[in-house]
Parts: C-alpha cells; structure tokens; sequence
C-alpha cells in the first residue's frame, strides 16, 4: 500500500504539468525599427501580436498590427493618397493645382480637424507632407478654405 502511495504522489504532479496550451491568433511576420520608453526597448519582432486592440498587463500594454493613417475623401474634392515609403515614412499627397489644404484627427467619432504640423512640400505636380509611423490613429482630408 506504501507503494501504491508513493507512486500516486509521483504521478499526479506529473499529469498537472503536462496541460494543453494554445496560442489561437498568432502571426511569424518581421517587423523593424525600435520603440523606447524608460528602461525598456523593443528593437524588431519576430512573432507579433495580430492587428487588433492592445495587449495588457499591469501598466503596460503593447498595440500590434499596422499604422494607422487613413485618407477621409471629401466629397467634391480632389482624390488624397497616402503610400508608404522605402524609409519606413508615409505620404500624403494631393493636387498642387486644387486649391484645397489638408487637415487631419486623431478620431473620426469626436473629429478635431487641425493643420499637420509637418511642412507642406510642392512639386508643381503635388503638394504633400512626410509622416513618421504615428502612435495611434490619424485622419487626413482635404478643405477648401
């Protein structure tokens, strides 16, 4: 019986540890650049959490998937477009002609449309501003003062 005993008791913390676990949404994609605060850094990924809203835990918390920059078309207004650079940037551009200037938001639900601060460029085709990978949201339409 002492036997019987002592293998239980080696046995049952044997088939505790050995649980299922999964990972249901997952992606094995590269990512660049480094991203700072205080103490800590995070210089590129290897497995990223999917695009969707943030990870948390105690008082971090970590957003994956893509920038978020979105062209509102005006109706009646000239097309504005937005394309990713080489140098990990963004444009956006519209016609140098149109008369119309840009505004953006941070929401579209409580828009608060604003003057980028990046300068305006003009190349005599287009007029457009260079982005830096923003934190959170931004909106971008066009006006005609």
């Amino acid at each position: 019986m002492k036997k019987l005993a002592l293998w239980l008791s080696v046995l049952i913390p044997a088939t505790a540890l050995a649980q299922q676990y999964s990972i249901d949404w997952y992606k094995i994609a590269g990512g660049g650049g480094t991203s700072s605060n205080g103490q800590y850094s995070l210089s590129g990924t290897i497995g990223q959490h999917d695009a969707g809203g943030p990870m948390t835990g105690g008082s971090y918390s970590l957003t994956g998937g893509f920038w978020s920059l979105f062209a509102v078309q005006t109706p009646g207004a000239p097309t504005l477009q937005i394309f990713l650079t080489a140098t990990n940037t963004a444009i956006v551009q519209w016609p140098s002609s149109s008369g119309y200037s840009l505004k953006q938001s941070s929401s579209l639900s409580n828009p608060s449309w604003g003057t980028p601060p990046q300068t305006v460029n003009d190349n005599g085709t287009y007029k457009f501003i260079v982005v830096n990978p923003p934190a959170g949201n931004r909106f971008y339409r066009l006006s005609n003062p």
